[in-house]
């Protein structure tokens, strides 16, 4: 079975998230403070209701039986009813621009960031686990920004007032069991919570765990299909949702347990809320209306209060998806520029290997001290045996991997002292295994340059010999090539992947393998637009078949990482050496 990799579970939860989404906030700092303003207003006439209810009963109890003075109350008590919502909706316009800014602009970063890591990273991440990464991360900021400006803080507001008036009308009983209430609730809250952030993160590792194993798995359908491994792929995916189910059956059952407790604690505290208030009414110290304020106060304190137990939950989780996705932010990657980086400045395409060394791991050295020149229009040819270390010689050309030892240089510009971005706009690519995007074929050639004029694509095109192929489409460019190209076969792809590079328009061309896996008829056609595409450019070709490189001005043959043999095609057959083994070889296979 496929190892999938587990998200940590740390116990605690870094708040400091907030200092990393304030930045984000800053562009609309009016609005920031113009929603806050609208918050208070909010809560002032929210504050307010209860009072205007008690004089509302209060009259009506009287023995006056005055009608204008009710009638008053009662639309001062619609005005303010209406106040309160006109803020809160006005507060909820004015942050909501806030807050899906702030996404976006997080969401930008972190994809922007993912992009700037090295291979190695991406050559070892889950995508559907950094996607789901993302997706929940995102989604955290717009729960806790929403939530800490529309309740955690509107609520906090109200306490404060309510308590204070409590304190000032009624004396410090009422205000004491509001006070103690509050205090016990959020303590309860926060221990609860804490203890059942575990089960939380423990889902979330699970479902992204499964969400990678699901994703792995539609990614690689024909494998499954060659293999008949539907049945395997479906026990693999059902073990990830069993323990996803586990980590979901243990989140619920702590939740029961928060639950409980703070239903406990409001249902003690608003009984002797009440309990006092009928009795002082029993007893002539305070009015019904007064009974009426109290109850209103209470429930309007305590309704919210429980809500706040749930909006306390969701953003301890929240946090968690968000501590997640800026850990994607805190992952540096191994290949960065030097501080005094220039441009790459290119005017004659000329490339120097000198004594590289590199090695993926300390204890298997790749590439041990190769040597080599491209000159300005010269096509040379790298070829030896899988394992040799040819392909590696292109990760090091693009420098998705810094060399050990040696200098690398295009235009006898240290590669390590330009901006990776200058250094790989010089150099166009068509690789072995040409994956293509889901959208259509003029897309996918565009990609070369996406502000290339049609003109410009028609001519690559062309060069690309990809003209006949697309006449005979029924939606001609506008083919949709499928997921990864999956609707093209090898050759079609190539010639897509050669179309692009020529739109690009690079002073370096590398060829990695780029005709291994295609037939005589198909290989014909690529090296024809390959011969097309190099006769004025400087080339590197990696190659397994030796008749595609016969013309090549040299040809490196690579063995345990070290040249072993170079010069031209009939110098090396002259040599009777590993080269012209590689040839008799070949020849044989294909007679």
């Amino acid at each position: 079975m496929r190892s999938m990799k587990q998200v940590d579970v740390p116990e605690t939860i870094n708040w400091a998230v907030f200092k990393s989404i304030a930045p984000y906030l800053a562009e609309y700092k009016w609005r920031v403070l113009m929603a806050v303003l609208c918050l208070v207003m909010a809560k002032v006439a929210t504050v307010y209701l209860p009072f205007v209810l008690k004089y509302i009963v209060d009259d009506l109890d009287s023995k006056q039986k005055m009608l204008a003075a009710p009638i008053a109350l009662v639309l001062a008590y619609g005005a303010l009813r209406l106040s309160s919502v006109l803020f809160g909706e006005l507060r909820d316009t004015l942050f909501g621009r806030v807050t899906e800014r702030a996404m976006r602009r997080i969401g930008l970063e972190v994809f922007n960031h993912l992009h700037r890591l090295d291979l190695n990273y991406h050559l070892n991440r889950q995508t559907g686990g950094v996607a789901r990464d993302m997706e929940r991360g995102i989604t955290g900021i717009s729960f806790v920004m929403r939530f800490m400006v529309f309740n955690i803080v509107p609520i906090m507001i109200e306490l404060c007032f309510v308590i204070g008036i409590l304190l000032i009308n009624y004396g410090y009983s009422f205000a004491l069991i509001i006070a103690t209430a509050v205090v016990s609730y959020v303590s309860y809250s926060v221990k609860a919570t804490h203890w059942r952030t575990k089960f939380i993160r423990e889902a979330n590792a699970a479902d992204s765990t499964s969400n990678t194993r699901a994703i792995d798995s539609l990614i690689n359908y024909e494998t499954v299909k060659y293999f008949g491994n539907e049945r395997y792929e479906a026990n693999a995916y059902d073990e990830q949702l069993a323990v996803w189910e586990q980590a979901r059956r243990k989140n619920r059952l702590s939740l029961f347990a928060l639950n409980g407790g703070q239903a406990f604690i409001i249902a003690i505290a608003m009984t002797s809320m009440m309990g006092m208030a009928a009795y002082q009414v029993s007893q002539g110290i305070m009015t019904i209306g007064d009974f009426v304020l109290i109850n209103a106060f209470t429930m309007q304190i305590f309704m919210p209060l429980n809500f706040l137990g749930f909006v306390y939950r969701e953003i301890k989780g929240s946090l968690a998806n968000i501590e997640q996705m800026f850990g994607l932010l805190d992952k540096k990657p191994s290949i960065v520029d030097v501080s005094s980086a220039q441009s790459l400045d290119v005017t004659k395409g000329t490339v120097q290997f000198n004594d590289v060394h590199f090695s993926y791991h300390e204890d298997r050295p790749i590439i041990k001290g190769i040597s080599f020149n491209i000159e300005r229009g010269q096509k040379v040819a790298v070829v030896g045996a899988s394992g040799s270390g040819k392909s590696t010689l292109v990760k090091l050309l693009y420098r998705f991997y810094e060399v050990n030892g040696g200098v690398i240089s295009l235009d006898e510009q240290d590669i390590k002292q330009v901006s990776q971005d200058s250094l790989r706009q010089a150099i166009g690519i068509v690789p072995q295994d040409t994956v293509l995007f889901n959208t259509t074929l003029i897309e996918n050639i565009r990609y070369g340059r996406p502000d290339a004029t049609d003109e410009d694509v028609a001519h690559a095109i062309k060069l690309a010999h990809l003209t006949e192929f697309i006449s005979s489409l029924p939606d001609k460019e506008q083919t949709t090539v499928g997921e990864r190209g999956l609707k093209l076969s090898g050759g079609e792809k190539q010639r897509v992947a050669i179309a692009r590079t020529i739109l690009k328009n690079p002073h370096v061309l590398v060829f990695d393998e780029a005709t291994s896996s295609l037939d005589s008829y198909s290989e014909q056609q690529i090296m024809a637009a390959i011969n097309d595409v190099t006769a004025n450019n400087t080339s590197l070709v990696i190659a397994h078949r030796l008749s595609t490189i016969v013309d090549a001005d040299n040809i490196i043959v690579m063995k345990d990482g070290v040249i072993a043999e170079q010069g031209t095609h009939q110098q090396l057959l002259s040599l009777t050496g590993e080269y012209a083994a590689l040839w008799e070889l070949q020849q044989s296979n294909d007679e």
